[in-house]
């Protein structure tokens, strides 16, 4: 008897019996969805437990790379043009315009509050005529390839809490980063790398500090935290082998370690133990991809002019944004740039040029590479700081310098690929530069559709702690369409 008879025999039907009843079953179900159309729709809860690395809806990009320009960039030295501040140069700013906001500590003593323009020009380029000063000439030659927002605001007025506002969703610490966010809601590409990596540099310029809880895990597994390269010989640390031990060696190591953390979890059911034995397990497998993935030696003659030659100089922001194509040309998820230096507060004409050039060429260089390669649409390329830049002088001013306080109301970040409408200004502020006219974009908004971008629900990727869910949005934000092609 051969396994189709024995099958027959065993369930008592025939094949032809079979197919019969399963075509009537699939017609039931056909005119059920018909008499009842919703009787297959999945319910707001099916949509909200959808398991973990599978995106919400079809994404426009695929993965992140923000080049965070730590600090606060003034706006007006860079994108925000507004000739009525060199006209006003030296007279008050209006009290209608100022409207009694609050000020730092810096400025709040002050008693007046002149205008000051800018010291650099502006031109318009591109198809938009989009403004752009002429400390940024490359990034003015791709201004068809990038969306401009003028209307960034947020509510914090000082470094940490804006800059941890503008990365976590939230100013106080023990927040998941954005970073965090993606790489727990999609995981990533290529199981070798980690979701989410960091690049430091920093300019010659005033800079704030960073710290690692901007690309925290918090209260998300710590698998999800952001992987640190360094600078240095070696570019993630403890990563190499110790001395007289061999990859065989290791792995066995490895495997018996496994076998006691898994003996401690079944004690336990700490996840965290399960963590661990995946970053152990990540940094095996790293100890292969890495050390190609950094060397940037290799890299044509083409590419090097295209970046500068600073791009193999390790730890420039050049060699930064190098790296940051080839580790999401690998499948890194979020790559997350930080650059430190643009604190000006004052010789912002002096210091500013200089943060320029550290960061112009090669920001314009990552986006034309991606688009030379066919990963631009797929890949979402960020740019901008923390917060803006006052359009009154902090202290004193002479002819030729002036330094800048924090302005929270309004700042520039610009967007390139990812789905992004390219060549666009979205926003508008009044002719002082101070106070948003037209299409705000606050910070949970601009969460909120970064990770639309990415197929994510901003609403529906949660994560319940302590009681209560929590999301990189937490009880705000909306998807600005304007923003998206």
């Amino acid at each position: 008897m051969n396994k189709n008879e024995f099958i027959e025999n065993r369930l008592n039907i025939t094949r032809r019996h079979f197919m019969g009843k399963m075509t009537a079953g699939i017609g039931g179900l056909a005119l059920g969805s018909l008499l009842v159309p919703d009787l297959f729709r999945g319910s707001s809860e099916d949509a909200e437990n959808l398991p973990l690395g599978i995106a919400h809806f079809a994404p426009k990009a695929k993965r992140v790379i923000y080049l965070f320009q730590n600090g606060a960039p003034s706006q007006y030295e860079s994108f925000e043009y507004k000739p009525l501040l060199n006209k006003m140069a030296g007279e008050e700013l209006p009290a209608s315009i100022r409207m009694g906001q609050r000020l730092t500590g810096m400025t709040a003593s002050q008693a007046k509050f002149p205008l000051v323009g800018s010291y650099f020009k502006f031109a318009q380029y591109g198809q938009s005529g989009m403004w752009m000063s002429e400390l940024f000439p490359n990034i003015a030659n791709i201004a068809d390839d990038i969306c401009m927002i003028k209307t960034m605001h947020t509510e914090a007025i000082n470094h940490d809490p804006a800059l941890t506002f503008m990365q976590t969703g939230a100013q106080q610490g023990n927040r998941p980063s954005m970073g965090a966010w993606v790489s727990y809601g999609l995981g990533s590409e290529n199981k070798n790398l980690p979701a989410f990596s960091v690049l430091l540099s920093r300019g010659k310029g005033n800079g704030q500090g960073v710290y690692s809880k901007l690309w925290s895990n918090g209260f998300l597994d710590s698998t999800h935290q952001g992987v640190v390269f360094s600078s240095g010989e070696d570019p993630i640390l403890y990563l190499n082998n110790p001395a007289n031990s061999d990859r065989a060696s290791h792995r066995k190591m490895l495997d018996h370690l496994a076998e006691l953390n898994n003996m401690a979890y079944d004690d336990f059911g700490d996840p965290e133990i399960k963590a661990k034995v995946q970053q152990y397990e990540m940094a095996y497998r790293m100890q292969t991809a890495v050390p190609e993935l950094t060397d940037l030696s290799k890299e044509p003659d083409y590419i090097v002019k295209m970046y500068g030659p600073e791009c193999l100089v390790p730890g420039t922001f050049a060699a930064n944004c190098l790296l940051a194509r080839k580790l999401s040309e690998a499948g890194v998820r979020f790559v997350q740039l930080y650059h430190q230096g643009w604190d000006q507060h004052g010789n912002l004409v002096g210091e500013m040029p200089m943060q320029a050039r550290d960061t112009d060429r090669a920001s314009a260089a990552l986006i034309t590479d991606l688009k030379q390669r066919g990963l631009l649409d797929e890949t979402l390329v960020i740019w901008g700081g923390e917060f803006g830049r006052t359009n009154y002088v902090q202290g004193t001013a002479s002819k030729d310098n002036y330094g800048r306080d924090h302005h929270p109301r309004a700042y520039c970040t610009f967007m390139a690929g990812g789905g992004v409408k390219p060549g666009t200004v979205y926003g508008e502020t009044d002719d002082f530069g101070y106070n948003i006219v037209k299409d705000p974009v606050h910070i949970n908004d601009f969460h909120a559709t970064v990770m639309h971008l990415m197929g994510i629900n901003h609403e529906k990727l949660t994560y319940k702690h302590l009681g209560r869910r929590y999301r990189l949005t937490d009880l705000a934000g909306k998807v600005l369409p304007g923003l998206m092609a």
